[in-house]
Parts: structure tokens; sequence; C-alpha cells
């Protein structure tokens, strides 16, 4: 692994770990706190790397030193759950397997956040860390390897494995065990944003070396739009991805999702219908549709899309407040209300649920005025 100013959470990573490996061995890259100190209590063989402005380069430095027959890769706000000890000795005593890809946690401060494409799921409490957590979101990355002189990250920023384990042709399998990421939940706001900060910066480094990269230009799409809040910037690095790879749903996905924002409805329909004709059925990408039709005053197929959404997994509460809008738009103004009011009293702290209801109700006062049964001509509540 490699470090930098981890010594908060380096402890738990480390403890999780200590009964799974032979060796642990960390790269700190400039720590100016407790990191060092942390990794030496738990025995790591800790050794300095220089930070070249490139994730790859500085984890293969410590990779180099590896001398055990498999890797496991870890980030000093990570644990191992509890199964691994048990788990990771079965896996690497299979003779067919080069690689395991391994399915991260990365749990949540609130049920409404999302990680790229995932929806939220409700939070198991698997480990204890994450009890303060109400749900988590899942990706998935190759963590678990042979060592192989042809096996190293590539990408300055968002680097893997994985496509050196695929150009090799060596067998890969997706792993019993999960890792638990707490990053996203734990850092302090001012630390986040310098993160996300780092990563576009890195991020345009990354495109620059590999213009022809359809994930690099789908990345720095969605931390403009996620943490730049740039839609229209995200638009085009995600049109380059769905040009570059057409097959790749989650490009469709966000272009129709910033259409949406730019309210260009039609397109953001037919980007959005592309990533479900190639599979995606995630509760985000119904949640994009419903927004689509509602904004198009269709109260009826944003409903279905909602509705959708929930049957899929999603327990963001902003679904189900958005349903209640389709209802009220469509003049069932006591269930639509009600169900609004639900969805704030199970995540109240929420304020676009409040602004969700504000318009509602407005739109309900409006249809009372008017002597209409239906939202015909009326003014629309707006959900984001």
């Amino acid at each position: 692994m490699i470090v930098k100013d981890g010594g908060a959470a380096l402890g738990r990573c480390l403890s999780s770990a200590a009964a799974v490996v032979d060796r642990m061995v960390v790269g700190d890259t400039g720590s100016s706190d407790s990191s060092v100190k942390v990794a030496r209590g738990f025995g790591a063989e800790v050794v300095a790397i220089p930070w070249e402005h490139d994730f790859a380069r500085a984890r293969n430095r410590v990779l180099a030193l590896a001398e055990c027959d498999w890797i496991l890769v870890m980030d000093a706000d990570e644990m191992l759950g509890s199964d691994a000890p048990e788990r990771i000795p079965e896996l690497i005593a299979r003779e067919d397997i080069f690689a395991y890809d391994v399915w991260r946690w990365n749990y949540l401060r609130a049920s409404q956040s999302r990680s790229a494409e995932q929806a939220p799921m409700p939070n198991p409490v698997a480990v204890e860390a994450a009890r303060p957590y109400p749900a988590y979101a899942l990706s998935l990355n190759t963590r678990l390897f042979r060592r192989h002189p042809e096996i190293y990250f590539e990408h300055c920023v968002h680097e893997t494995v994985s496509g050196r384990v695929s150009a090799l042709g060596l067998a890969r399998a997706e792993a019993s065990f999960v890792i638990h990421h707490f990053g996203q939940a734990e850092d302090a706001p001012a630390v986040r944003a310098a993160k996300n900060e780092t990563y576009q910066q890195l991020g345009l480094r990354k495109l620059a070396a590999e213009p022809e990269n359809h994930r690099a230009w789908f990345e720095f799409g969605l931390g403009e739009l996620e943490h730049c809040h740039r839609p229209s910037t995200a638009l085009t690095c995600f049109e380059r991805a769905c040009a570059l790879e057409p097959g790749d749903a989650s490009a469709w996905l966000f272009a129709g999702i910033c259409l949406v924002r730019a309210g260009r409805l039609k397109e953001a329909i037919d980007r959005l219908a592309r990533a479900h004709r190639l599979g995606l059925r995630t509760p985000v990408l119904f949640e994009a549709l419903g927004d689509a039709y509602f904004h198009g005053q269709r109260y009826s197929l944003a409903g279905e899309c909602y509705l959708e959404a929930i049957a899929a997994g999603g327990i963001s509460a902003l679904n189900r407040a958005k349903l209640g809008a389709c209802e009220v738009c469509q003049g069932k103004t006591e269930g639509g209300l009600r169900r609004i009011e639900e969805a704030i009293a199970a995540n109240g702290e929420f304020a676009e649920l409040r602004e969700i209801l504000a318009a509602a109700i407005a739109v309900s006062r409006q249809l009372q005025s008017v002597g209409q049964g239906s939202a015909a001509g009326a003014e629309s509540a707006t959900p984001k």
C-alpha cells in the first residue's frame, strides 16, 4: 500500500490485514502525521516514496519490493471484512486463477448519495466501524493477484492492474471477501475537496497521455459533474467516452443526466434509453429517466420510472418524494403529499426533500384554485 497522512485510519486497516498476510510494505509519500509510526507499530516495513504526481508510479515502487507469491493491495482508509482470514487462503489455493476482483463497500454519509452509476444500498453493519453510516455503494477492482513481472499498475490516477491482467490473458475471478472503504464518509469536507481537486488535475494529465482511453474521459467527466459542478464540460467528456466505446452504458447514462440538467430532454431520453438497451438497470438510471419525463410534464411515465428505481433497490428518499410529486401533478394531491411527507420523515435533514414538498404544495393549491383534477396547465414541482 501507499499512504500519505493516513495515520488516523491506518491502524484499523493494518489490524484487519495482520491475520491474513505474511508481510506488510507501506510506501509513505510524504506524511507529516503519525502514519509512519503507526505502520511500524504493526510491524510494517515503511519505505519513503517520492510523490511524482502519479499514483501508479508510486504503487509500482512498492510493488517492486514484493517477495510473496500473492499481493493484496489496500488503502489506509479501508479494512478487510471479518471473513477475509478464512476466505483468502481458499482463494489463493486455486491454481487456475491468477487474480481476483474484490468488491469494495464505499460507505456514504447520506442515503441520497451514490458512487458513479451505483446507487446507495442499506448498510447491514457488517463491521462495527461502519455503524454510523446509513448506506454504501459498490465498486469492483483487482486487489488480490499473483506476483508477476508483467503485472503492474497503470494510469496516473484511478490506477489499476486490471488492464495488465487482461492483456496477459490471465484468469481472473470474483473474490468471496469484501473491502470496506470509509474515506468518502470519514473525510472532512475540506480534505475530500482537496482530494477531488487532485484527482481532477491528475485526470487532465491522464487525458493528455491517453486521449483514446474512453474510461479516462468518463472518470474526468464524472469529476466535472459531481465535484466541480460543471455539467456542460462533463457532457463533452461523456459524449467523447460514448464515441470511443459505444458499449459503455455508464457513459450513456451520465451523458443523459447532463442533458436532463441542461433541459435537453429528448436527447437525454435517447441517451438514457441507450444505457438501458445496453443492460444497465440501476436505480440511478431509472431516477434519471423519471427526471427527464417529469421535466417534460409526462408525469405518468415519470412515476413509473421512480417506481422502477425503488424496485431496483434504490433506498434514496428522493425517489419516493419525486413519485409523490408526480401524483400531485396528476391531481392525486392527498396521496402525493403524504408520500413526500413520509420521505421527509425518513430523511428530514436532506433539504431537497423539503423543496419538493414546498413546490408540490404550491401545485396542489393552484389545482384547487382553478378547480382542475389534473395537472394540465399547472406549474409543476421540479425534482433536480
